[in-house]
């Protein structure tokens, strides 16, 4: 079929209503934006290119062409839905993605051609059809909006001063702090898409621990004084920017801690700052964790731990006077070790062990650890891989 540029919007734009119209119910149910936000990269990505690329390489479109397309606007919807920071479940988005593009499969071969019977002779093109598809365009995206407005979390602002806790947030949320708001003993999150951002959080056991949740954001926030870990996510997808975590309450404490999250999407920790006396700065246990741009100072067992069947990337931090281990790959783990500044890891002579002898990055225990471009300054020793652990590069 010989499709005029028109054609291919008016088609498309056609196309889009009921899969969109699915979104919004979908995202209504189940209180998550992401189905919306999916459906509208999808026709951005159609629209682009049926403008730039379609309508000027592809003169006349053979109905199997459909099928290689299709896969091109998949993967780019997945590639701009990642680089916009949009991580759906997988298998939802693809499935929603098929049902599309099915979908505009049987409009384009029956639909249209029988509710338009000029279809084919008109390029594509849907008549008045076409010219109402255009109008009611504002007022679909009103209706989105409106959906996305209804589907959002609310905001909730946390006053200056100290609140006592332990603060629970178990609905979805954006907490967000009022400069010199505190929580005193700490905060736990039990619940899908929360948000924490500019909060202080003093003592407590654990500063903020999150417990089964998905798409959890902890933004610009401080933990001092815990007794355990200073940030904890278990079975939890997070995300944590910008973060302080200081002044260990006691000698085995942890600055954060992922763990137990394979089968979830990737964690991310960036630009956090863990101080000095922590038994690990980041340690992450059977988890999907990448973590870049941190400063991890002064621990006492390992800068960074990346084990139990970890994988991640580890990337742009910098871990000083560390004693015993910098940056630690082990038990099957599977680390990219990148661009990472390392200075003056400490021998651990007192503990005997042979693997805690002031090493910048090891691999242990069957762990495989690719190392690329690290500037490894003033350690007592460089890179070393125990019981079966390898590390790869330079």
């Amino acid at each position: 079929m010989s499709y005029t540029l028109r054609g291919r919007l008016e088609s498309r734009l056609a196309v889009a209503v009921l899969p969109l119209a699915g979104a919004a119910a979908y995202s209504l149910f189940v209180e998550r934006w992401w189905p919306i936000e999916l459906v509208g990269l999808m026709l951005a990505v159609g629209l682009a290119l049926d403008v730039a690329f379609y309508h000027r390489l592809i003169p006349y479109q053979p109905a199997w062409l459909a099928a290689p397309l299709g896969a091109v606007e998949l993967a780019a919807t997945m590639g701009l839905a990642l680089a916009v920071g949009l991580r759906p479940p997988l298998a939802a988005a693809v499935a929603l993605f098929g049902g599309a593009w099915l979908l505009g499969q049987v409009f384009a071969h029956a639909g249209f051609p029988l509710a338009h019977l000029t279809y084919a002779e008109d390029g594509g093109e849907l008549g008045r059809a076409g010219r109402a598809l255009w109008a009611a365009g504002p007022v679909a995206l009103a209706a989105v909006l409106g959906v996305a407005w209804a589907t959002q979390p609310p905001t909730v602002r946390l006053e200056t001063g100290v609140h006592e806790g332990p603060l629970v947030l178990d609905r979805s949320q954006r907490l967000v702090g009022d400069p010199g708001a505190v929580v005193r003993g700490g905060i736990v999150i039990t619940a899908d898409d929360v948000t924490v951002e500019g909060v202080t959080v003093l003592g407590g056991e654990v500063g903020i621990s999150v417990r089964d949740a998905l798409r959890v954001v902890l933004e610009d926030v401080t933990v001092m004084g815990s007794s355990l870990d200073g940030i904890q996510a278990r079975l939890s997808q997070v995300d944590v920017r910008d973060c302080s975590v200081t002044a260990p309450a006691s000698d085995h404490a942890q600055g954060i801690d992922i763990s137990f999250g394979m089968e979830l999407p990737h964690s991310h920790v960036e630009r956090c700052h863990v101080g000095a006396g922590f038994l690990e700065g980041i340690a992450t246990h059977f988890a999907m964790v990448d973590l870049r741009d941190n400063r991890i100072e002064a621990t006492t067992l390992r800068g960074i731990a990346m084990t139990e069947m970890s994988m991640g990337k580890i990337e742009g931090n910098v871990v000083r006077d560390a004693l015993g281990v910098a940056v630690f790959c082990g038990d099957w783990s599977h680390c990219e070790i990148e661009d990472n500044t390392i200075v003056g890891t400490r021998a651990d002579h007192a503990s005997g062990a042979l693997s805690r002898r002031g090493y910048a990055i090891q691999a242990s225990y069957y762990a495989l650890a690719e190392v690329d471009d690290n500037a490894l300054v003033g350690n007592a020793r460089a890179m070393r891989g125990f019981s079966g652990g390898r590390i790869i590069g330079r």
